[in-house]
Formats: structure tokens, C-alpha cells, sequence
């Protein structure tokens, strides 16, 4: 790749270039712009990390090599899935972005939302449904007589 196509993919223009930290220059970072926080974490926070792991003896003294190293290049590899987007997305027709544009766009209105109560069988919703008098029959059988059914007695 030349020069000069390579500098139309950068998201970060010539003149801030050498105002990025020097971490985020040396991996070559393109499409991921990590502030200067971020880039301490990720170089001394993965040094300290592994520092106090090989010190608590969990893992070997070449572990505060191999897990900087290791970071830079999960963030080297999110770089380059960032730039395969970027091309990616370029490369979508401008009819096809303005058809995914409108369906993605939340759509704000009313609906009507039929209230009345669907019996599903075998799932109970809400309350407990009253029975019917032939219902208590089919299912339990005739009712005994009780003293509140007779006030004679």
C-alpha cells in the first residue's frame, strides 16, 4: 500500500499525529485514538499487573514481558477490525445507508391494544378467574349443601 492511500484511511489528521501518545504512535494505530490514560493503562497498568503477579509467585518473571506485549496486540488487532469496517462501510452504496438509515430510525406513535382477556391453556395470567356454577360442577363434582346455602336451617 502506498503512501498516499494509506493516509486517506487514517481517522486522525497529519497535524495531531504528533500530538498522540507514543504508545498509540508506535503500534500504528489508525482507527483507534486512545487518549493518553488509556495508553498508560494499557502499557504500565499490563507492566504493574504482571509485576504483582510474578511477585505474588502465580506466574513466571517473563510474564511482565509477554503481558504488554500481549496487550498491544489486542489493541493492534482492534485497530485493524476497526479499519476493516471503515472499508467495509465505505464500499455500501449510498441508496443502501439511506435504507438501513430508515429502518434503524425509532418510530414514535400510538397503537390500539385490544383489552379484552385471552384465556390461554395452561397459563394463568393475573388474577384468579371466577368459575361458573357448571364449571364447579364438571370440575369438583355437585356442592354439598353448607349452612350458607340454606338460611332455613
Amino acid at each position: 500500500m502506498s503512501e498516499a492511500t494509506r493516509t486517506t484511511w487514517t481517522a486522525t489528521p497529519a497535524d495531531e499525529e504528533r500530538l498522540r501518545p507514543l504508545y498509540a504512535r508506535l503500534l500504528g494505530l489508525r482507527f483507534v485514538n486512545p487518549g493518553g490514560v488509556l495508553c498508560f493503562l494499557f502499557f504500565e497498568g499490563a507492566v504493574a499487573l504482571a509485576a504483582l503477579l510474578t511477585l505474588a509467585e502465580l506466574v513466571d518473571w517473563w510474564s511482565v514481558l509477554i503481558l504488554p506485549a500481549a496487550v498491544a496486540l489486542m489493541v493492534k488487532l482492534n485497530d485493524m477490525v476497526a479499519e476493516a469496517v471503515v472499508r467495509s462501510a465505505a464500499l455500501v452504496p449510498e441508496q443502501e445507508r439511506d435504507r438501513f438509515r430508515r429502518q434503524m430510525q425509532p418510530v414514535v406513535g400510538r397503537i390500539r391494544v385490544d383489552c379484552s382477556p385471552r384465556v390461554v391453556p395452561g397459563v394463568v395470567v393475573g388474577a384468579e378467574t371466577t368459575r361458573t356454577d357448571e364449571q364447579r360442577r364438571i370440575t369438583h363434582g355437585p356442592q354439598q349443601p353448607t349452612a350458607e346455602s340454606h338460611p332455613d336451617r
